[in-house]
């Protein structure tokens, strides 16, 4: 199978008839065998009367009901291992997203190699300041920290190889970083692609600025477990030293200037009534809660389940 493609939602019984037959007319235009899995995520309306509607229709059609709402990444975790095709598109069921450009995109990762490609919807019809300028500095922020160059890392129109959807967990919000997320598992050949925005036509968005707060709290998440998720004594064993060497040299200060003013008979404030005393004490303590709790994530790691999950590209004659 060459394609599948996946689409969560959530209270879209409007718009899921006009986008299945505009899936189903680029499909049979480019004469492309495929699945399309629709996930419906807790919703309220007939939505799920509509997809079985479509299945009965169309035999490419799948779907996933969950009993409620679990949100956009859970949504895709099961469409993921639902999928068979070489090439994984996903989009959005509003009509925002436009299915003329899946073509492209399955042709940029089979015939240019690229084991991800994202949208970047350049011009937008969304309010400029509840959402774009946002969105700007959002992305900017990304691109700072995860060092992937995206304009658009949040878009729902992407598509992935087999391999990538096959190798990645998305938990939690992190649909927002897959790309983040393939690059920590190898898949480094990251393209973009400016596609088409839609105006809305139907209901209205599921997404508030609460979005912003969550997403860059969970691209430090991302960002911390890439590099010390398996070795967190480095990260927090290091921080711990530094804070503790910090207040050692601080007391060992308090504790000469002491007997300097004592042997020399000079009028001195007891040790315990300088702020220096208490910053001391305080830095030696943090960094050997630190250190503990590194320690503490090496004990858990080595009893995980997981500590040795490594994602392997090839083997060759191996007996």
């Amino acid at each position: 199978m060459q394609l599948s493609i996946v689409i969560p939602l959530k209270d879209e019984a409007e718009s899921l008839p006009e986008l299945h037959s505009w899936i189903k007319k680029v499909m049979l235009q480019n004469n492309f065998s495929y699945e399309v899995i629709f996930i419906d995520d807790g919703s309220k309306d007939n939505s799920w009367k509509v997809i079985e509607s479509l299945i009965q229709e169309d035999k490419n059609v799948k779907a996933i009901k969950f009993r409620r709402n679990y949100g956009k990444s859970p949504a895709l975790h099961v469409g993921f291992e639902a999928a068979e095709g070489d090439v994984v598109i996903t989009m959005d069921a509003d009509l925002q997203d436009s299915a003329d450009e899946i073509p492209e995109l399955y042709k940029m990762i089979t015939n240019e190699g690229l084991d991800l490609v994202s949208g970047w919807k350049q011009k937008r019809y969304d309010n400029t300041f509840t959402k774009n300028l946002p969105s700007k500095l959002y992305n900017w922020v990304n691109r700072k920290i995860s060092g992937i160059k995206l304009h658009d890392m949040n878009c729902g129109l992407k598509a992935y190889k087999k391999e990538v959807i096959k190798s990645i967990e998305v938990y939690g919000e992190m649909h927002r970083f897959i790309p983040v997320l393939a690059k920590n598992a190898g898949f480094t050949n990251i393209g973009e692609k400016v596609v088409q925005h839609q105006a809305r036509k139907y209901g209205t968005s599921k997404f508030g600025w609460d979005r912003f707060i969550n997403g860059f709290l969970d691209l430090m998440t991302i960002t911390f477990l890439s590099k010390f998720g398996k070795r967190p004594m480095h990260f927090f064993g290091l921080l711990g030293m530094i804070l503790f060497f910090v207040g050692l040299v601080a007391t060992l200060y308090l504790g000469v200037d002491k007997l300097y003013h004592v042997f020399n008979h000079i009028p001195a404030r007891l040790i315990v009534q300088r702020p220096l005393f208490f910053i001391a004490l305080t830095t030696m303590i943090l960094g050997s809660m630190m250190f503990l709790a590194g320690f503490i994530g090496e004990l858990i790691l080595r009893n995980s389940s997981v500590r040795n999950n490594y994602l392997i590209e090839k083997k060759s004659n191996l007996n």
